[in-house]
């Protein structure tokens, strides 16, 4: 189990699916929402949460005013405990779960999203995740803000020229980094930002 930790659901736990997911920590969660929270990013959002696993993110993320979120993942046990989730919160449609691929997911998704959550396995291919992130840029409003969860051994992320990376911060084995829709025109020296210790 985890639990939410702020917001109207703060303190309801949440089931995790039972194999196959990596929950972000609670100390994790927390440093993401109070940055989130700070930037007034979460008010009213349209989230979307990739890799979704137990929901912990978007939910957390709905807790504290978002408007309302949709849950992408792939694997059918996590996708039966997002839905049960939703149900044991009472989220209704603020809560949208769907079972699909993340690639695919994004060629046909309908956005803009204001906030963009990734916390994909840390074995993702880097060529995989960079495809991912290219359907990312895509997707974000041009005010939004995406923030990728990854192994901090990985080092920099594949974020391709359209984001801009404006932050990260590690947390022993993780790395938090946040980035941004690019103003103005190509600049070839362009690359990722430095981890905070």
């Amino acid at each position: 189990m985890t639990r939410i930790i702020a917001g109207r659901w703060g303190g309801r736990r949440l089931a995790v699916p039972p194999r196959g997911t990596r929950p972000t920590t609670d100390r994790v969660r927390e440093a993401v929402f109070s940055r989130l929270d700070h930037g007034d990013h979460l008010r009213g959002a349209r989230v979307l949460d990739l890799f979704a696993g137990s929901g912990a993110l978007a939910f957390e993320a709905l807790s504290r005013g978002a408007s309302e979120a949709t849950l992408v993942e792939s694997d059918a046990r996590a996708v039966s405990v997002l839905r049960a989730n939703a149900r044991d919160l009472a989220a209704g449609p603020d809560a949208r779960v769907v079972k699909e691929r993340v690639r695919p997911f994004l060629g046909r998704a309908a956005g803009p999203w204001d906030v963009v959550l990734l916390d994909p396995p840390y074995d993702i291919a880097r060529d995989e995740l960079a495809a991912v992130l290219e359907g990312v840029a895509e997707a974000v409003d041009a005010d939004g803000i995406v923030v990728l969860e990854w192994s901090t051994r990985a080092g920099d992320a594949p974020w391709p020229w359209a984001l801009e990376e404006v932050a990260a911060k590690a947390y022993g084995e993780t790395t938090v980094r946040y980035a941004v829709p690019r103003a103005g025109g190509p600049d070839v020296s362009a690359g990722g930002g430095s981890v905070e210790a």
